[in-house]
């Protein structure tokens, strides 16, 4: 039994190698395939524990996962209008039919994104060729990823390969352009300022006009009340003192004398030249007389 003892653990340990060889996993995130003497001999798409015969089969595995193709530079198309613009796209893929996929490009994911890569560039490159720069920046850009899109996936099924999404990160003027663009908006914001500030200098000098026609009109009409109401009131002042005076008429006299004598002699540098039997004096004359 103990002589039986190497050969039993060399027996088992053949055992388990056999088996290590044999057996494989496949991941729930891989295909896998089996290969016979270099042929296809089987495609594995469902996850789990798997034999294959050792030394004369073997396996490769390839991700099932959604990739990114991201564009390391900017893509540089032109539009309809012949303006060039810059490009910046990434693109969701995923191997669709793996069988297919290695038969196509030898299951090379580089290949493979080569391929993808020029398939999509020349669908975004037939697509700005369709529109305007406007188009392309603000206007159609669902509309071109969506065509780009479908005409890849529909090449690139050819491959095994599925177009998941395409995607515009970025679409710039290149510098030369986009400097000439911001001079004309720059130029056009002037002439739009322009014109507001002579609109607005325009409108400020009629409003100017109309405010001094109507300080004019209020003043003038402000002036004529005022002269209405001192009219009237000199009116009345001339009736009341025409009725108080009236009452005694030589009192009225006396008064209005008194106030000639206080205009003329309110200076002493006042000269007055006149006869002295003027009535002028008349009050002067009498003032001893009717003191007594």
């Amino acid at each position: 039994m103990i002589r039986n003892l190497p050969f039993v653990g060399a027996l088992l340990f053949g055992v388990l190698v056999v088996a290590a060889m044999s057996l494989f996993t496949v991941d729930q995130r891989q295909y896998a395939i089996v290969f016979q003497l270099g042929e296809i001999k089987e495609v594995i798409r469902e996850p789990g524990l798997n034999l294959k015969w050792p030394l004369i089969q073997n396996v490769r595995f390839f991700d099932r996962r959604i990739l990114t193709l991201d564009s390391v530079e900017p893509e540089r198309f032109l539009t309809a209008e012949k303006k060039p613009v810059l490009v910046d796209s990434f693109v969701k893929w995923r191997i669709d039919d793996v069988q297919k996929y290695y038969i196509s490009v030898s299951g090379d994911e580089t290949i493979a994104k080569t391929r993808l890569s020029q398939t999509v560039n020349a669908g975004l490159r037939e697509e700005f060729g369709k529109r305007t720069v406007h188009d392309v920046v603000s206007g159609a850009r669902d509309k071109i990823v969506a065509d780009v899109q479908k005409k890849a996936d529909a090449d690139m099924r050819a491959i095994g390969v599925e177009i998941i999404d395409v995607r515009l990160k970025r679409v710039d003027l290149p510098a030369e352009v986009s400097e000439a663009v911001y001079r004309r908006m720059e130029t056009e914001r002037k002439r739009v300022a322009n014109e507001l500030r002579s609109q607005g200098a325009a409108e400020a000098e009629k409003i100017k006009a109309d405010a001094d026609r109507q300080r004019e009109v209020i003043i003038a009409e402000a002036y004529r009340d005022a002269q209405k109401i001192k009219g009237e009131g000199d009116a009345k002042a001339a009736s009341i003192y025409g009725q108080a005076f009236s009452q005694n008429a030589e009192f009225y006299a006396f008064y209005r004398s008194l106030e000639a004598y206080r205009g003329s002699f309110r200076s002493k540098g006042d000269l007055l030249v006149i006869e002295p039997n003027s009535d002028f004096f008349k009050y002067l004359k009498n003032a001893g007389r009717g003191g007594k």
